[in-house]
């Protein structure tokens, strides 16, 4: 294959208006590598912070996004057949290398994960980075077993409403915070078993609903209210910090003695592709066909609207897990 492709280029870093929609050449694979025809691709944050210039790694002028979904057009080496239905995430994408941003994308073999599904794109083009990130919280960050009680700091964000989803699946009971009294009837139509809106302080009323504390906690807020969330967790239970939606990335003065209640544990997670199990992903979204889980997409944007997208992200209005169409 050779031609262009329409992709979304960001030549300096800036405000939205620094997206720009391009015709581009089309990327030529070698062995090793997939080039996969992008049908959706979710919108993260950490997009947002490359566009501005704040991440800590990656090149301009560059097309972003961490993620794509979408068939494989080509795969020289064979590892797929071309029309298998894929998700690809992480491993340097919209940073290093261009990223799924576009009409199509170049990606190592490796960091490909195929399913099947008769789901609609919009809805498949949220998953993989969401669930890769939701699961690796609870399965890695938390362990978490079956009855066991978790708290979601930032439950209304992508990643807190597919882990509050998947936490359900697993047998487990779900505190979701909001700040947002108009977000309980998201929350409660996946299942979330108890809301607390937060002000800011919601350990107290956490150990209301779970005498003692709950057995583990997702961060997705960020390291502005964690002293407050490990106050929430049980001696022996563990918070996971995987997230900032307050933008805090840092603790200025850390002094554990003072922030770590006795016994409790405090881990992170951030993955990649391979951290995303096939099968972990066909029974996501097995589930959703099954009308026993939902995939919750916010907003739904074409490639045009890319500038738009951006400013709702920064504005928080999305609602869910933002998603393009190409």
């Amino acid at each position: 294959m050779s031609g262009t492709m329409r992709a979304v280029v960001v030549e300096h870093p800036g405000g939205p208006e620094a997206l720009e929609v391009r015709e581009v050449p089309l990327p030529t694979p070698v062995n090793g590598e997939v080039l996969i025809r992008v049908k959706a691709f979710g919108l993260n944050r950490s997009e947002l912070h490359f566009r501005r210039g704040a991440a800590y790694s990656g090149s301009f002028p560059r097309i972003p996004g961490i993620e794509a979904t979408g068939v494989v057009a080509e795969a020289p080496g064979g590892e797929f057949a071309p029309g298998t239905q894929v998700m690809t995430m992480m491993g340097g994408m919209g940073r290093e290398f261009d990223g799924g941003y576009a009409e199509h994308v170049l990606v190592p073999a490796a960091q490909v994960i195929p399913f099947r599904s008769e789901l609609p794109w919009e809805q498949l083009g949220a998953v993989p980075e969401m669930l890769q990130t939701a699961n690796g919280s609870l399965q890695v960050g938390l362990q978490a077993q079956p009855g066991q009680t978790v708290l979601i700091r930032g439950g209304t964000s992508s990643v807190g409403l597919a882990a509050a989803v998947l936490a359900g699946l697993r047998g487990l009971t779900v505190i979701a915070t909001t700040r947002r009294e108009q977000a309980r009837p998201l929350l409660e139509s996946i299942g979330v078993d108890h809301i607390v809106i937060d002000d800011g302080e919601v350990a107290s009323r956490v150990r209301e609903l779970v005498p003692g504390g709950v057995d583990g906690a997702i961060e997705l807020v960020g390291v502005n209210v964690m002293r407050d969330t490990l106050r929430s967790v049980r001696t022996g239970g563990t918070v996971c910090f995987t997230g900032m939606l307050s933008d805090d990335w840092t603790i200025p003065e850390f002094y554990p003695m003072d922030w770590l209640p006795n016994g409790v544990r405090l881990t992170a997670y951030s993955g990649e592709a391979a951290d995303l199990d096939a099968q972990v992903l066909q029974d996501y979204l097995d589930a959703v066909s099954a009308g026993a889980a939902r995939i919750p997409v916010g907003r739904v944007y074409a490639m045009h609207e890319i500038v738009q997208a951006h400013r709702d992200m920064e504005a928080g209005v999305v609602g869910g897990k933002g998603v393009v169409l190409t």
